[in-house]
């Protein structure tokens, strides 16, 4: 078990030493339970202080639209919005220096667009929480990116779990029209990115299985 594992088992998340087995939805919620509990954590130990830690999700590196539809094959661009070419890596990579500050984009699902300068990077956060798809991606620029971070969890679900909630998760968010629709986004799109992950990630520190716990779920 890691350092930051072990840490955060005595702040109360339900860590399996020999499994790293916790109940949540995804790698989105264990990221924001964490940075919360170091957080926590944290202000225990030094009242009033600072948070110290913040969370930083990849969507806000999604290309744009505009960008996506400048590349040369635009209609498989934005059909495969989402994949790992639909991202915008060489501004993912600064964000692993220690001391950049600058802030980070926020994709709004009612824009279907990045934010930009929406996640700021204080001087006194000392852990930033990063999360997405390709953050242990064996390539380049993702592979750098990674060897940059002091830990990196993998979460693991299984691809029928990942499906369901992929097609309730697009019709929500207005992604797909419908649950149909939905599904062949999620078979033709996101499931095709998520093998890509598991057959070519890097190392990774600690592995986290997700499974369904609505208690956990985030909005």
């Amino acid at each position: 078990m890691t350092k930051l594992a072990a840490s955060l088992t005595k702040s109360g998340i339900g860590f399996n030493r020999h499994q790293q087995i916790a109940d949540l939805i995804g790698k989105t919620t264990l990221s924001q339970i964490v940075t919360q509990a170091l957080n926590a954590r944290h202000a225990s130990q030094h009242p009033g202080a600072e948070p110290i830690a913040v969370f930083v999700p990849m969507d806000g590196y999604h290309l744009t639209r505009a960008q996506l539809s400048a590349m040369p094959d635009p209609a498989t661009a934005h059909a495969r919005r989402g994949a790992e070419f639909t991202f915008d890596g060489p501004s993912f990579l600064p964000p692993g220096t220690a001391h950049d500050t600058n802030p980070r984009a926020i994709l709004r699902h009612a824009t279907k667009d990045p934010k930009e300068n929406d996640i700021a990077i204080q001087p006194g956060h000392r852990i930033v929480v990063f999360e997405g798809n390709y953050v242990v991606l064996d390539k380049e620029p993702w592979r750098e990116a990674a060897g940059l971070m002091d830990e990196r969890w993998f979460v693991e679900v299984d691809f029928e779990v990942a499906r369901r909630r992929l097609v309730g998760r697009h019709v929500k968010a207005g992604i797909a029209r419908d649950e149909k629709e939905a599904g062949k986004r999620a078979d033709e799109n996101d499931l095709v990115n998520g093998r890509q992950i598991v057959e070519n990630r890097v190392r990774v520190d600690e592995v986290v299985v997700s499974r369904d716990d609505e208690s956990w779920r985030h909005e």
